[in-house]
């Protein structure tokens, strides 16, 4: 008996010990939502048109020391015939004294060389120089600038041993004018010699004296007529000469030279003589 109770509790320990088959849960697969982006579409591309900005009017300048030369040469040299003062001094001192017209005296004041008001009674322009706000005379035209130096040399005492000179010696000018206090530079007479050697303004001196035939238009150039009320100023057309140019030359406008003259185009012919101011 105890023989069958062994065998049958032997059995349910060894069925009882089986592994159990494993069970595997497979896990569904869950749906991928794939979202397609078309490549081909592009933003729009958004072009920003500015508006054209239209820049402020500046004055109108002389914009190099050739050009400075170009436009007053011919004042310069009327200023010889009539006051006996070297064209090359003139120009040399209204290059340096006026920055070759780029200064605020000149571009203001139309003074292009630096003289004070001294018992000025005309307009006046106040600037820093050699002491802060020192009075300055002002001009209507660069013409009267010009004019007014002459007057300024030749009406002056300690200037009268200038007057002396050969009328082309710009050397002893430029020294004179340093001696006789018109400027207190030092290099004062090394800079307007350097000035008039380095453009050749010695040979606007030649042309009023005649020396230099070929370079002797200044008579055919300007002629003055003197009066009791008015000044006629003329010009006679040389190659190159515009009434933009002309206008510049003389500080007046390109209306006024065709006013003057009956003019209805900007055409020249050259040996035209133009009436510029009366």
């Amino acid at each position: 008996m105890k023989h069958y109770i062994f065998l049958i509790v032997f059995s349910l320990v060894i069925f009882g010990c089986k592994p159990k088959k494993g069970v595997v849960t497979k896990k569904k697969n869950s749906p991928v939502e794939r979202v397609v982006y078309d490549k081909t579409t592009e933003k729009p591309s958004v072009e920003i048109v500015k508006s054209p900005e239209i820049p402020a009017e500046k004055p109108k300048v002389i914009n190099s020391t050739e050009a400075y030369i170009d436009a007053f040469r011919d004042i310069a040299m009327l200023e010889m015939q009539r006051y006996h003062i070297p064209a090359s001094i003139t120009l040399a001192q209204g290059i340096l004294e006026s920055g070759s017209g780029r200064s605020r005296l000149a571009v203001e004041a139309n003074n292009h060389f630096g003289i004070k008001c001294h018992g000025w009674e005309g307009d006046k322009i106040y600037h820093d120089d050699d002491a802060s706000q020192e009075c300055f005379r002002k001009y209507n035209e660069v013409l009267s600038s010009y004019e007014d130096h002459s007057k300024f040399l030749t009406g002056r005492s300690r200037y009268a041993g200038l007057f002396k000179l050969k009328p082309d010696d710009y050397r002893g000018w430029a020294r004179g004018l340093r001696q006789a206090g018109y400027a207190t530079d030092r290099q004062y007479p090394e800079k307007l010699i350097g000035l008039i050697e380095r453009y050749r303004l010695y040979e606007y001196d030649q042309m009023v004296l005649g020396k230099n035939s070929k370079l002797n238009t200044v008579a055919q150039s300007i002629e003055t007529i003197n009066s009791a009320d008015s000044q006629l100023i003329t010009h006679k057309v040389q190659a190159g000469d515009t009434l933009y140019s002309l206008s510049k030359k003389y500080n007046t406008t390109v209306e006024r030279i065709q006013q003057l003259n009956g003019l209805t185009s900007t055409n020249l012919s050259v040996g035209q003589e133009l009436k510029i101011k009366e």
